[in-house]
């Protein structure tokens, strides 16, 4: 059997994997919430969670920033976050840019330093990746937010408004966020890494939050020089970002996007069959919205019908799931391991 870091690669390259990638992910409050019931579904669960020992996690953990209910917390970009429900990320209730004139005396955090939310070794970071290699394991980089971060910064309704009026301080401020990234994504790639990551979220559950012009005018050309320095240099680009991007994932594509995780509710299986199939390799996001309402076979059937629709023999689909709320019945997450599992291999009846 080939390692995962190869079936991965086989993936997002249509190089005919021997199975089909799949993750599953929990919200610190969940784990809060069931505690050891939850720890036993996935000790029962070993092909989806072979690391995971029992212990493995403090449910009593104190959650990190902007994880904390009735908290502010200021970030390393100036943004405030508040939290108004335990165990989940909180928004930004205040935004350092939400000015214009404050853009001439802002300076984004320095990299080599700072993350968004903390301080950054870089050498325990260099080890960190040796380790892995030296283990056969799939190495990321963190590319952070991209299309996110320019909200964070000036304010959700600011700048739509900015898109809209094609307001001038608009580029400056892209380029800011550019010059930030180059940087950071070469310290990944001086590293060696498989895979950057980058977040953007910048669809809603219809359609793209601006157009596609506006897209393709001022947030294309970023993309593309970021993922494209990625690719020039042997590694590949995970997109994540939620809600609806079919109108724009040719776009992706040229961009040098390798995977993107679509969501079913936003984006239908069909819209996703028809747009990634064969094409770009998507991580299909299963409709966390109906996991604290539908029943285990729901699940069940979701995932055969995205695997029967999507996949190819040639590779290009991987599964993934995110619990987020406590209200997720356990019989549900049980479902989900249970259906991930048996779908890995290709399509198949339920036992």
């Amino acid at each position: 059997m080939i390692s995962a870091r190869e079936n991965w690669l086989r993936t997002v390259e249509f190089r005919y994997p021997e199975w089909i990638p799949v993750s599953l992910g929990f919200a610190p409050i969940v784990w809060r919430t069931y505690r050891e019931r939850l720890e036993e579904i996935l000790l029962r669960h070993p092909v989806l969670f072979p690391g995971y020992r029992e212990g493995s996690v403090d449910f009593d953990a104190p959650f990190g920033p902007v994880y904390r209910q009735g908290e502010y917390y200021r970030d390393n970009w100036g943004c405030l976050w508040y939290n108004v429900q335990e165990g989940l990320e909180g928004q930004v209730v205040e935004s350092p840019l939400a000015h214009w004139e404050a853009l001439d005396s802002y300076h984004p955090p320095d990299c080599l330093t700072q993350s968004e939310r903390g301080t950054r070794d870089w050498e325990a970071i260099a080890a960190a990746v040796a380790e892995q290699k030296k283990q056969g394991q799939l190495t990321w980089g963190d590319g952070e937010r991209l299309f996110d971060r320019l909200y964070f910064l000036r304010g959700f309704e600011n700048l739509m408004q900015d898109f809209a009026t094609d307001d001038p301080h608009l580029p400056r401020l892209i380029e800011m966020l550019a010059d930030y990234e180059k940087r950071l994504v070469q310290k990944w790639l001086d590293l060696g890494v498989d895979v950057v990551g980058f977040h953007t979220d910048i669809g809603s559950q219809k359609a793209l939050m601006i157009s596609p012009a506006k897209f393709r005018q001022y947030l294309k050309p970023m993309f593309k020089e970021l993922f494209q320095m990625c690719r020039r240099a042997g590694a590949h680009v995970s997109l994540s970002s939620d809600g609806c991007l079919l109108e724009i994932v040719d776009d992706l594509i040229e961009c040098g996007v390798s995977v993107h995780d679509p969501q079913v509710r936003a984006n239908t299986i069909d819209g996703i069959a028809r747009a990634y199939r064969g094409r770009l390799c998507a991580n299909v996001d299963l409709d966390r919205q109906m996991f604290p309402f539908c029943r285990p076979d729901d699940i069940w059937r979701q995932v055969e019908e995205v695997v029967t629709k999507v996949g190819t023999p040639q590779g290009g689909l991987m599964l993934m799931a995110q619990v987020y709320g406590a209200d997720v019945p356990l019989a549900n997450i049980e479902a989900l391991c249970a259906a991930l599992e048996h779908f890995r291999g290709g399509v198949g009846v339920p036992p």
